[in-house]
Parts: structure tokens; C-alpha cells; sequence
């Protein structure tokens, strides 16, 4: 046996400007004395923001760190050929407390143009939505670049972006591309690729708080946004209980929920990925050949590719989103 076991990280808390408390008072994280926390970055692979394992013996290292030393073991033979020695997802919380600016992310294409690493794909869970929440995802009616042009000189953009009400439990999958913008009231798990590119188109000619306008990317978003127009934003999905119910399949990740009021077993051994947990209600224990370990609302677990069989034992009815890469 290596001794690998499901880790917990230290998260990195941001400050920012539109964000707000939930994330401590609705998750339990205590971010200290940051005024606005708008994300935790629970698991990061992002230079300069790597998280440190925060259990076992591998505690203090940093989560690349760890890919290096363990390679495919801890994240799977193909992710690894495939990513080498930085790990591919970013996982984080976040909660709104205002507008986020409206944005895009590059694919992975034009990322490696720009040389830029990876585009950013990702995706939105809701963990819990004010009455009104709202938020934008995509284009309300078909768009080109021309007309996208002329509304935004025109500080008319709004009239052709597509706003969504949401509420719990609603989820948006955001390929590379696609304009979105979060509104206030939102509490959400986002997985994405590692990656930490945002051109920002619009950001409500806000100020910050030396007075300064934020940068805005005209120009390298326009190459960018994908003008495609969708009848349906929302991503559908089964909900049922002592299942694993699929969400999300793409070439970046996979995501599941998975609903418990009893215990289950999980056998990965045809997966060839790390697995990670993101437990969004309730809580349990996690147990493998070599030891178990408890998991809260509000925590998340990677578990290493070389761990094959485990048991998820909730100790009340929970929630928890798995996520890996194939």
C-alpha cells in the first residue's frame, strides 16, 4: 500500500469587492477578518494560489507539489500523461452580494495562442439563492459579433444578454466562451478547469475602493465570446435519492450528485482518476482500506486514483457532488 489517503486542504480566501458572509455563516468556513469574502478556492493547482493539504502526513505541501511526488497515483495514469505536473480542476465557493462583472473566458485554443495555459470551462452549483437571486448565462436571442459591438458602445448590453432567476440546486454549465455574469444572493460550488483567465466585458461602471474603475477587456474578449444562442442555459438532471445521478459530462470534467440517507459502497477501479467530493448538505464518514475520515457541509475531499473501493456513511440525510476527470 502507498499510504495515500482522501485529503483536505487549507482553502485561500479572496477578497472581493461584490462579495459577502455566506460563505462563513451559510458553510461554516471562517475566513477571518476579510470584509467581503467572495471565494474560497477549496482546492487549487493555481500557481501562486496553490492550497496546502491540511490532513495526514502530507500536511503542508502544496496540492501540485503532491501531483509531482505521486504522479498517477494520485490523479490517474491518463490525467496525468494528460496534465502532467499541475493539477486540472479548480474547486471553489463562492458567494455574491452584488454583480459580478459581466464576463468571458478563452478556450483552450486561443489560451494556448495567448500562452496563457488553459481556457476555463466550468460549471455552477447552487447551494443557496436569495428570493430574487438572478444571474446571466449566454444571449437571449441570436447575436453577432456587430451587433454585440453596438451594444456594448452603447452601454445597451443588458437587451440582448439572457438573465436567469435560480434558486437552489439549479445548475449552469459555462463552456469557454460563453458570456455569464453572477447577480446578488447567489451561494454556489464552482468547478472548473485550472485556470485563472477572465476578460471582463462590463463591470456596471463600478469603482473600487481607491476610486479606480477595474480593467475591462474589450478587445481580447471579443475573439473569445461565443455568439451561439441557446433556447435553454439551465443543465437538467435526475435527483434521486441513494444514487449517482450524472450533471455534468464533458471533456474537463465530470460532475454527479449523489442524495443519502444510507450508506453506499463506490468502486472506482475502472476510473483512472482522482475523485473529488464537495459535501453540500448534512455530512459523513468516508471510509477506505487504511482509514476513514469525516467530511461536513462545507468541506470537500480529494480522494487519490489509487484508492479503489470506499463506503460513504451519512450521518444525517446529505448531499455531496463528485467530480473527476476522464
Amino acid at each position: 500500500m502507498n499510504g495515500l489517503y482522501p485529503m483536505k486542504f487549507k482553502p485561500v480566501f479572496k477578497d472581493k469587492i461584490w462579495g459577502g458572509q455566506k460563505i462563513k455563516t451559510s458553510l461554516g468556513i471562517d475566513f477571518g477578518d476579510l470584509p467581503n469574502c467572495g471565494e474560497a478556492w477549496m482546492m487549487s493547482g493555481v500557481e501562486g494560489n496553490q492550497t496546502l493539504v491540511d490532513n495526514g502526513f502530507l500536511a503542508g505541501n502544496e496540492l501540485n507539489e503532491i501531483v509531482e511526488i505521486y504522479m498517477g497515483e494520485l490523479v490517474g495514469d491518463r490525467v496525468f500523461d494528460r496534465f502532467g505536473n499541475e493539477f486540472p480542476l479548480l474547486i471553489k465557493f463562492i458567494h455574491s452580494n452584488d454583480w459580478l462583472s459581466i464576463q468571458v473566458h478563452p478556450d483552450d485554443e486561443l489560451a494556448r495562442k495567448r500562452n496563457i495555459g488553459f481556457g476555463k470551462t466550468e460549471m455552477w452549483y447552487m447551494l443557496d439563492a436569495d428570493d430574487d437571486a438572478t444571474l446571466i448565462a449566454g444571449f437571449n436571442k441570436k447575436t453577432d459579433k456587430e451587433q454585440y459591438v453596438h451594444h456594448l458602445e452603447n452601454k445597451t448590453l443588458k437587451e440582448i444578454l439572457n438573465f436567469e432567476k435560480v434558486k437552489k440546486g439549479d445548475v449552469f454549465y459555462i463552456p469557454a466562451g460563453r458570456v455569464h455574469a453572477l447577480g446578488p444572493g447567489c451561494l454556489l460550488a464552482e468547478i472548473q478547469q485550472t485556470s485563472d483567465t477572465t476578460y471582463r466585458i462590463y463591470d456596471w461602471d463600478r469603482i473600487d475602493a481607491n476610486g479606480m474603475y477595474r480593467e475591462i477587456h474589450t478587445e481580447e474578449a471579443l475573439d473569445a465570446i461565443d455568439f451561439a444562442y441557446h433556447e435553454e442555459y439551465k443543465t437538467k438532471y435526475d435527483n434521486k435519492m441513494n444514487q449517482t445521478n450524472q450533471i455534468v459530462d464533458s471533456e474537463y470534467f465530470t460532475t454527479r450528485i449523489i442524495n443519502l440517507d444510507k450508506a453506499v459502497i463506490k468502486n472506482y477501479t475502472e476510473l483512472d482518476s482522482f475523485v473529488i467530493y464537495i459535501v453540500t448538505e448534512g455530512g459523513l464518514t468516508i471510509k477506505w482500506d487504511g482509514g476513514e475520515i469525516g467530511v461536513a457541509k462545507g468541506e470537500t475531499l480529494l480522494v487519490p486514483a489509487s484508492i479503489d473501493n470506499l463506503a460513504i456513511n451519512p450521518s444525517m440525510e446529505s448531499s455531496l457532488l463528485e467530480v473527476f476527470v476522464t
